[in-house]
């Protein structure tokens, strides 16, 4: 018995040996971040010090935290381009609360209480965004693209009507501490981004609501038919995703010392990358936030090696787009050698 199940291949849930190809699409995104940062440990001594790996898991900790909230709505099949739209509107909303008075631009923020209610601003504005984009979705049955690419718009041009068109900075050093203070030696950031990372993933592989959200984007009708309530399960991914960005907004105006119009632009694009690069499907159903965070990383990873080794900034968007692609193909490749196709 013993020595039969020895020579047996391992097999999936479904009977089905696992292959070379099958092991190597799973493990694609994890196994080029370490030969990356091999690579780039070889080239440039510097890049593998302490203080850069903070660094970078700083850079990345504002996209990485949307791309999270992003996790929950591409695993039922949506998207949502709004992200740095919000982000936008919610840091400008901290931005305000902080200072006390929505006409008072010059000056400092007081600090203390007022930053708690900066940062309930924050969340709490991103939570009722997404929530409103997510019952547009869920219950009017609008597209999501069309939804939050309408958003990706409206809410910019909110953030511009809030502030009167002026960036609004100076505020205070307790607010300051949430986007550059440290605890220890790690960055304050860094930590959000973990404990996020981390109640994500609880979520998502223990939890009634992670298998009601994977059987939501595996196949809506059988989920619907099955006594889910699809329609308030697909309003909750895009509230959770809001109140992800109103978290990174916070963070990013606190770590810039300024809420600025132009916030959050492209950041969108660099949260889809990060999921989609962590083997999240863009058809649903499967994926997960460790796979987002190690996307995250990949393209922190990326970013902070093209400027160390000089590299034109030029190349960064072409490189992170290159990578994004051969995720996708490799995942895709990978699925139909386990299909049999």
């Amino acid at each position: 018995m013993v020595s039969e199940a020895a020579g047996t291949p391992a097999r999936d849930e479904n009977g089905r040996g696992f292959s070379t190809t099958d092991l190597l699409g799973r493990a694609a995104p994890l196994l080029f971040l370490l030969v990356l940062i091999a690579v780039l440990s070889y080239l440039e001594p510097g890049f593998r010090t302490e203080r850069n790996m903070f660094n970078v898991l700083r850079q990345v900790s504002v996209i990485g935290i949307m791309a999270v909230g992003m996790t929950f709505v591409i695993l039922t099949a949506g998207i949502d381009l709004s992200v740095g739209s919000v982000l936008a509107f919610c840091g400008m909303a901290a931005a305000i609360v902080a200072r006390g008075s929505r006409s008072l631009l010059e000056g400092n923020d007081p600090g203390g209480i007022q930053v708690l209610w900066a940062a309930l601003a924050a969340m709490g504005a991103g939570l009722l965004i997404g929530l409103f984009q997510g019952t547009l979705i869920g219950y009017l049955r609008i597209p999501a693209f069309v939804v939050t690419l309408g958003g990706l718009g409206a809410w910019r041009g909110a953030t511009l009507l809030l502030s009167d068109g002026q960036p609004i900075s100076g505020v205070s050093d307790d607010f300051k501490w949430w986007g550059q203070g440290f605890i220890g030696r790690v960055p304050v950031p860094v930590i959000v981004f973990i404990v996020f990372v981390a109640i994500a993933f609880v979520v998502l592989r223990y939890s009634q609501y992670g298998r009601w959200i994977h059987a939501l984007g595996g196949n809506q009708e059988a989920a619907r038919l099955s006594g889910l309530n699809t329609n308030l399960l697909t309003a909750s991914v895009y509230g959770i995703s809001g109140f992800c960005a109103g978290v990174a907004g916070f963070l990013l105006t606190a770590r810039l010392n300024s809420a600025e119009q132009v916030a959050g632009q492209g950041y969108e694009l660099e949260a889809i990358a990060a999921v989609v690069i962590g083997g999240t499907s863009l058809f649903g159903g499967e994926g997960g936030v460790i796979g987002t965070f190690i996307g995250a990383m990949l393209i922190g990873v990326l970013n902070n090696g093209l400027v160390i080794l000089n590299v034109s900034p030029y190349w960064q968007p072409i490189v992170v787009g290159t990578v994004v692609v051969l995720s996708v193909f490799i995942d895709q490749f990978a699925k139909r050698r386990r299909r049999g196709g």
